[in-house]
């Protein structure tokens, strides 16, 4: 059962609905104007360097410049494109990355125009599961950009980059079922209701890491930027687009970020409640109304600086190193996580982890744990050690002779040059040919490979001399 009442619309009428649909419209936009700013802004004071502070007061205006920048740039059309693919791609990127964030409570319930009505747009048993569905469309969006441009390194770029948000998705829908389990529902506005003392973040700790980890793959940010790699597709899925079409990619990722991180806040961080010990004043006054928008814009600003942190400090991880993570490591893991949860949810639902009297419970979840835990560790250290071996195998020699083909071949990076043997021609002693004009000699080379010829032995290729020519010098054969 749910720990807490789900959010009343009783009392919201169509237009009302409309307006904070608006509302979260601007909040976003506006969120989205101030964080690039912030971005540039705090990856210069890292690298030691300004960042933007020309455009408006400490450069504030920079991203409306950019924007203003964007929509006067002139919108090109490749020849061979799919245009009307071509154009709904970036459309479907940027609009449902506004659906999610319908879900999401940013506050308690708010008297707005002579109505009662909670801070959210909409809510329903499971909510959370429409952000999860909406990433899965969304993943359309890059295979119709990356297939419609009709080039090459778009196409590559849409394949990785849908592979890495159908991989993640799963390792994230995993750390998901934990909080469904602990709270009972799938319900946002239930599920907030359910921190109103402990965060998710603490009795949930692994599940809160996975999903961190996954919401950085899942919006392809750095580290994990790989469908994006300017130096391996020369921009990804959208090298071809320009003017807005590019803008609407661009807005599409930030708003992505802010709506992960809103959903995390949500599950993990309490929602709209106010951090300890300000919570707890006055029976969470200031969790209330109009405060639990303030409380929920500070966590999930936290998420953003911690996205910021990341592309100013760690560097771009190899693809099969990625890919490697999620599907070898997050996934086996999380599937370990949800079976635990789920045993010890067993023990006692209402205290948590563990209950009165289940020891038998307890010790066999451990076991269980440990064994799980253990197969999998052996499992994947002897796929690591077949791999291994496999590229041991695969490697080239270290040693190379670039003539062994007959032709020079110039060695690969970290080979080393044999030394061809080298001899001398052999050069024989001068000799008569018959036939040849009185005096004449004919120089023979020797073949360098050859063997020498024995002189004691008769060599088979030349006639006999006493039986082939006279005294006179002709030919006595018959």
């Amino acid at each position: 059962m749910a720990d807490g009442p789900r959010a009343d619309f009783s009392d919201t009428p169509w237009w009302l609905s409309l307006i904070k649909a608006v509302g979260i419209f601007v909040y976003l936009l506006l969120s989205v104007l101030v964080v690039i700013w912030a971005e540039r802004r705090i990856i210069g004071r890292m690298q030691q360097r300004p960042g933007p502070n020309r455009f408006g007061p400490f450069g504030i205006l920079q991203t409306l410049a950019d924007g203003l920048k964007l929509i006067m740039k002139e919108d090109v059309t490749p020849k061979n494109a799919d245009k009307v693919m071509f154009i709904l791609a970036p459309l479907m990127v940027g609009s449902l990355a506004f659906v999610s964030f319908g879900i999401i409570p940013m506050g308690g319930e708010v008297s707005m125009f002579g109505h009662t009505t909670p801070l959210q747009l909409t809510d329903m048993p499971a909510a959370t599961l429409l952000v999860l569905a909406v990433a899965g469309v969304g993943a359309y969006g890059f295979v119709l950009a990356g297939w419609s441009s009709g080039s090459t390194y778009p196409l590559l770029g849409g394949l990785r980059s849908t592979a890495q948000v159908v991989s993640y998705e799963i390792a994230m829908g995993l750390s998901l079922v934990a909080v469904f389990l602990y709270a009972g529902s799938m319900s946002t506005s239930e599920i907030v209701a359910a921190q109103d003392r402990w965060w998710f973040a603490f009795p949930l700790f692994f599940s809160f890491v996975v999903y961190v980890i996954t919401m950085v793959g899942e919006t392809n940010r750095l580290p994990f930027d790989l469908a994006e790699g300017e130096g391996e597709l020369g921009g990804g899925f959208h090298t071809e687009y320009s003017s807005m079409k590019f803008g609407m990619f661009f807005l599409g990722e930030y708003i992505n970020m802010f709506t992960v991180s809103a959903l995390a806040t949500t599950l993990f961080l309490g929602g709209f409640h106010a951090p300890w010990p300000i919570g707890a004043i006055n029976d969470g006054m200031f969790s209330e109304g109009w405060w639990g928008l303030l409380w929920f814009t500070g966590k999930m600003w936290l998420f953003i600086f911690f996205y910021v942190w990341l592309r100013g400090s760690l560097p771009r991880v190899r693809y099969d190193q990625f890919m490697k993570l999620g599907w070898k490591v997050l996934i086996p893991l999380s599937l370990v996580w949800v079976v635990a949860v789920i045993l010890m949810r067993a023990a006692d639902p209402s205290i948590g982890y563990f209950g009165e009297g289940r020891l038998p419970v307890i010790i066999t979840t451990a076991v269980v744990i440990l064994g799980v835990v253990g197969g999998i560790t052996l499992l994947m250290a002897r796929l690591e050690k077949k791999e291994q071996q496999t590229l041991e195998d695969r490697r080239p020699p270290v040693e190379v002779d670039p003539f062994a083909g007959g032709f020079p071949v110039p060695p690969l990076p970290g080979q080393t040059l044999v030394e061809p043997t080298t001899r001398a021609p052999a050069v024989t002693a001068a000799k008569p040919v018959a036939g040849s004009a009185a005096g004449a000699t004919t120089t023979v080379v020797a073949d360098p490979g050859a063997t020498e010829p024995n002189p004691t032995e008769p060599n088979p290729a030349e006639p006999d001399s006493a039986e082939s020519h006279d005294t006179d010098g002709e030919d006595t054969r018959g």
